[in-house]
Parts: C-alpha cells; structure tokens; sequence
C-alpha cells in the first residue's frame, strides 16, 4: 500500500469503525448523585431515608424502604434509549410489594396520585410486573382484550387498538403473561423507547408494547410524547437495585416490536 492510499485508508478508517454506544449508568453504585427526591408535603414522613446506597453482600445496591410513597427522578429528560434495571424484593412490607419505572415523565410532582409527575408506568408491583399504567395526564395506545366484563384491558397482539389515560375508558393495561422470579430473586426488566413507541420486557420476555405515547391537554387534545425525566417509586415495599443503565438507541430491536 503506497503513502496516498495509506493516507486515505486512515482518513476514513473511524468512520467505518461502528463504534459501541455509550452506557450511561444511572445509578452510579456510590450515591444518589443526578437524582431527585420528592416527598409529598402532605404525606406521613418516613421513620428512616427511603432512599440510599447500602453494601450486601460485598455489593452496592440501590435500597428504596417503600414506606411512603415517593419519587427518585433523574434531574435529566431522555429519549430514544434501552434502560435496564436488575432488582429484587426485600423482606420489608409495609402495604404491598409495589413499585415502578416511571418514564417520559413531565409536569410537576403530584400529578399523579398526588406523588409522581405525569408518565407511563412500566409497573414492578408483583404479580403486575410488565403492566402499563397512565400516571397523571400521559396517554398511550395498547393491541388489547376486554374481560367479560368489559371492565379491566389486558394486552394482547391480535387486541383492538385501545385509547388509555384520564377520560378514556381505562389507566391501565395488564401484562399478557407473569415473567416475575419468586421474591428475593434478582429479575430483570428493560424498557426500550423510541418516538412514540415503547416495549416492556421482563426477565427476557415481552410483555407489554405501547404505541402513539401521548400527553393529555387541559382541552382533552393529546400531544406527541417522546421524552421526559424517569422516576423510581417508593410504594409500599422494599426494593433493592442491582443496577440501572441507559444507552441509546434507534430503533426496537425487531424480536420485541
């Protein structure tokens, strides 16, 4: 290879290199640093931090008491990213083991519940694990099944394409199937979002895919939502995270479309 070539084979040597795409861990394994916490001013108060970093098992995990409820939010929005998160139960019940991913948040604290900004739920509850929910004034589309009683939604791939959110019939959408690992075993959940589009997966297995994600006017005219701040709930049960990181993406991988 004369110099001429050389030199060009080195000019575009990096842009045929893909390079591999950043992981942003959210949850940095030391501290609470670039997170948010918020309490309801009205709410009981935690006899101990219902956030903080403890060491088991020669690990740093992530503990969330669940004694009230409450929100850790990332103090940065996001979109077009694949979050996975690795977490177990503890033995600390105080009203059920529940919690949830909280994602494409916007608007303030309290929307939701009285708690959580406005946003869709990729909800941890067990036995709900995987289930969508509309917090506040989100809104989403869902392939889903009434039940005979035409009440309650669960998602299905052949469904009827239903409206969820505040003045539409229905908040939530179950989970087609349970995928969750028996209490104190590690599961891991990952969400992928792109535009308007969103997939929950659980322990390697789909169980919930969103489309047209929305956000629900004053007037009742919804407007496109592709990006927001995610929360982690305290609600009700003790949670401990192995991790949660970020990276992103652009496009839902074709096996969980």
């Amino acid at each position: 290879m004369n110099r001429k070539f050389l030199l060009i084979f080195l000019f575009i040597l990096p842009a045929l290199v893909q390079a591999k795409p950043k992981v942003i861990k959210l949850f940095n394994g030391k501290n609470l640093a670039n997170w948010e916490i918020y309490l309801s001013p009205t709410g009981d108060k935690p006899l101990e931090p219902l956030f903080g970093v403890v060491q088991l098992n020669g690990e740093n995990l992530l503990r969330i008491t669940g004694e009230v409820n409450a929100s850790l939010a990332t103090q940065k929005e996001y979109e077009n990213y694949h979050l996975r998160m690795v977490f177990r139960w503890g033995e600390k019940v105080f009203k059920q083991r529940n919690s949830g991913i909280l994602y494409h948040s916007f608007g303030p604290f309290g929307d939701g519940l009285g708690v959580w900004m406005s946003s869709h739920e990729f909800q941890l509850c067990t036995a709900k694990i995987g289930d969508s929910y509309c917090m506040g004034n989100s809104y989403f589309e869902i392939p889903a099944v009434k039940d005979a009683e035409g009440k309650s939604y669960r998602y299905a791939t052949d469904g009827t394409i239903s409206k969820f959110g505040v003045n539409f019939p229905a908040k939530n959408c179950s989970k087609k199937e349970d995928h969750e690992k028996p209490v104190g075993e590690w599961n891991v959940v990952d969400l992928y979002c792109v535009g308007r589009n969103s997939v929950h997966v659980v322990n390697g297995v789909v169980n919930m895919v969103n489309a047209n994600s929305g956000r629900i006017e004053k007037d009742g005219s919804v407007l496109p939502l592709s990006k927001g701040r995610i929360q982690i709930q305290s609600e009700g049960g003790e949670l401990f995270i192995r991790s949660i990181t970020l990276e992103k993406i652009k496009k839902i991988p074709t096996e969980f479309k």
